[in-house]
């Protein structure tokens, strides 16, 4: 793929060439590129999560009739990425895998996905190299000494039955970073396009500890009331229960159906009581932040 454009004047590119020299299996870059796309760097490994490159006043399809409006640009193009090792996809919906993903992505990257999701991948849009993970399954990657584990988790769209059924299947993921062959060093939890509910607890049973949440908000409200992504209170009420060393809110002020503003959210953490205010990561829409393994260390956002 061809390599990112830089879009920055020559000192601000020799600074993020200097610290994106540091990167190696001691912390992961992550790019939030908007919506729920996140480039993720460990090392020699990159993974891209749920590729949206629709551009601010495009119309994304989120099937049954339904059309949202992006609000925002993404940080980078689609034709800016760089090689990618895999995709990791929560669910195939029009703002999580748009038209531009699905013309221009490469299609021999590696896409872990819903079963859902990999079967039309794989038959309608040609990306051969997708794997359906049912729930709890994992597939691992390795390059150059270093390997990823991706483990599909628990995740619900919506609450009531029958829209269920009208929703694409949606996966939350566990990404565990580290040598290969050796254990994790850092590990990262991808909440997908769920709602709080009972089964996510089963989450803290297989992974007690997480060093980053990523969880997806926006409150997304569809016709008839619906609300199928958490809200500032449902945002906050899952991080109690995964109860991770750091969180990065994603997934808000994207789209016309978003209801919830990230300071909905940013304000439940701060009222909460076991200080999940101050395990809040501040990167905005376009920012990097370097998350160092270890309990001890701070977040670094550029």
């Amino acid at each position: 793929m061809p390599q990112p454009k830089n879009h920055h004047d020559g000192q601000d590119h020799h600074d993020r060439r200097d610290h994106h020299s540091h990167l190696t299996g001691d912390a992961i870059d992550i790019h939030f590129i908007g919506n729920a796309t996140v480039l993720l760097s460990y090392g020699p490994l990159t993974l891209l999560t749920d590729p949206n490159f629709l551009h601010r006043g495009q119309y994304a399809y989120l099937g049954h009739g339904l059309l949202t409006r992006r609000l925002t640009e993404p940080a980078l193009d689609v034709h800016e990425l760089p090689r990618l090792d895999a995709v990791v996809l929560s669910h195939l919906r029009g703002d999580h895998w748009d038209r531009r993903a699905r013309r221009h992505l490469d299609h021999t990257v590696p896409i872990l996905t819903t079963p859902h999701a990999a079967r039309r991948l794989r038959t309608v849009h040609g990306f051969h190299r997708t794997a359906g993970l049912r729930t709890w399954k994992a597939l691992t990657l390795r390059r150059d000494g270093a390997e990823v584990t991706v483990t599909a988790l628990p995740a619900r769209h919506a609450g009531h039955a029958v829209l269920r059924r009208l929703l694409p299947p949606v996966m939350g993921s566990m990404l565990e970073f580290g040598p290969a062959g050796g254990p994790p060093r850092i590990r990262l939890y991808i909440s997908g396009d769920t709602l709080v509910y009972d089964g996510l607890d089963e989450i803290t049973d297989h992974f007690p500890a997480a060093d980053l949440a990523v969880l997806h908000l926006g409150g997304t409200r569809l016709p008839g009331g619906f609300v199928v992504t958490m809200d500032g209170a449902q945002g906050a009420e899952l991080a109690r229960r995964i109860d991770p060393r750091l969180v990065l809110p994603v997934h808000y002020g994207d789209y016309t159906v978003m209801r919830s503003p990230l300071s909905a959210f940013l304000a439940e953490a701060e009222a909460d009581a076991i200080g999940l205010g101050d395990r809040i990561v501040h990167c905005g829409h376009g920012e990097h932040v370097r998350v160092p393994c270890g309990p001890g260390a701070a977040p670094e956002v550029y």
